[in-house]
């Protein structure tokens, strides 16, 4: 039974969880509506049609790279002002890819992108803020709950997209950017309602271990390695799928419903990934999850009919969640608080440039190689991270003995 002193303590951990949820659904309602229309958007501006997922490419580079700056920024002024920087960046980012569409101009629509990117690299931190504080034991529940509020834009996003896409017609896109600026703003207002203190002058000035011991340990490292394959992997097939289907003759709204069922995918099960972590195991969950990206490609490689890019994502949003949810659980085991800034910042700078690479290289793989030879190229990668968990699965089990 918790004390009295313990109890103010567990109202704010609640509270955090639910606001930051809702946040993580305003940021996702932008990157669904990203991933629905940013290629098809490259390859109607772009005079190289291979450059169409260019503008999500560069997006998730400017995601990386602000992932120092915003870690540090955090540690030193709190969560509640960092997340705020971060959505005036989405909000203007968007706006800014609204105009590039009006104006016909690639070059524009990528600055925003590349705005919209620093939002997203501020908002990368609402799972770890969710688990501040918590015991081993309560962080994997948070972390998924948190990822969870991305349900919500699943269901929106798309729907969001197909509304608006012709609003300012004959300009196609245009007005699904300038209703995702407004989501912005409201997203401003949520995360003010963030009550997590600012970190205490000795935390600031605390170093801990050099980076590279951390990211040594055995944990630390498959972590990493986890959270590139899960979302480089999902990213280099999520966004090629828009233009493989137009390419098979499918319609946008075909391409956006498959996304959405994507988007449910990845973000529904955190609901239970975090029960289903506590019943089977944090390193299970995680190999199931590899496997899943695999059964997508395998899936993707037996056919081009309309379910099997449907059901193909649905899959690869499935196991992206477990794996992801997994490698983020699995990173908390790894440092202490005076570490938290570094070592989170140099995870999600190492997947987001994977991210960035895999967004920049789904189009031009697309245009070259094709559909089948991209899937069939992600198993290797696949495989690779299920023997790095069976390493890791070994070792823990030794250590038990």
């Amino acid at each position: 039974m918790s004390s009295e002193a313990d109890r103010p303590r567990g109202i704010w951990r609640q509270r955090n969880v639910v606001v930051l949820a809702i946040a993580q659904a305003l940021m996702t309602i932008g990157q669904t509506t990203m991933i629905a229309e940013a290629a098809l958007v490259g390859q109607t501006l772009a005079e190289n049609k291979s450059l169409a997922t260019l503008p999500v490419g560069i997006m998730q580079l400017a995601t990386m790279l602000t992932t120092f700056p915003a870690s540090f920024f955090m540690k030193r002024f709190g969560r509640r002002l960092g997340f705020s920087v971060g959505t005036v960046f989405g909000a203007v980012g968007q706006a800014i890819c609204a105009a590039g569409v009006f104006a016909g101009s690639f070059e524009l629509f990528c600055l925003g992108c590349v705005v919209n990117g620093v939002y997203n690299g501020f908002a990368l931190f609402y799972r770890f803020a969710a688990a501040d504080g918590l015991p081993e034991s309560s962080r994997s529940r948070a972390i998924s709950l948190v990822i969870a509020g991305g349900v919500l834009a699943a269901i929106i996003g798309p729907e969001l997209a197909r509304m608006t896409h012709d609003i300012f017609a004959p300009v196609a896109f245009a007005g699904s950017f300038v209703a995702v600026s407004f989501v912005g703003v409201v997203a401003l207002a949520v995360v003010q309602f963030v009550d997590i203190p600012v970190p205490g002058s000795a935390e600031r000035a605390a170093v801990g271990r050099p980076l590279p011991v951390i990211l040594a340990q055995p944990k630390a490292a498959v972590a990493v390695f986890s959270g590139v394959v899960a979302y480089g992997t999902m990213s280099l097939l999520m966004n090629a799928t828009p233009l493989a289907m137009v390419a098979c003759g499918f319609t946008f709204d075909d391409a956006a419903r498959t996304i959405q069922g994507h988007a449910l995918a990845m973000f529904a099960p955190s609901f239970f990934t975090g029960a289903l972590i506590a019943r089977f195991g944090l390193l299970n969950m995680m190999m199931a999850g590899a496997a899943l990206l695999g059964v997508c490609a395998l899936i993707a490689l037996s056919g081009i009919e309309f379910w099997h890019f449907y059901i193909g994502l649905v899959v690869l949003g499935l196991g992206w969640n477990f794996l992801y949810v997994g490698a983020t659980s699995l990173l908390t085991q790894t440092y202490v608080p005076a570490e938290k800034a570094k070592v989170q910042a140099a995870n999600d700078f190492l997947v987001f440039g994977t991210v960035s690479a895999a967004a920049v290289a789904s189009g031009w793989l697309q245009h070259s190689v094709g559909w089948s030879a991209m899937n069939a190229g992600a198993l290797p990668v696949v495989a690779a991270s299920l023997l790095a968990l069976c390493w890791l699965w070994a070792i823990s089990r030794g250590k038990a003995a």
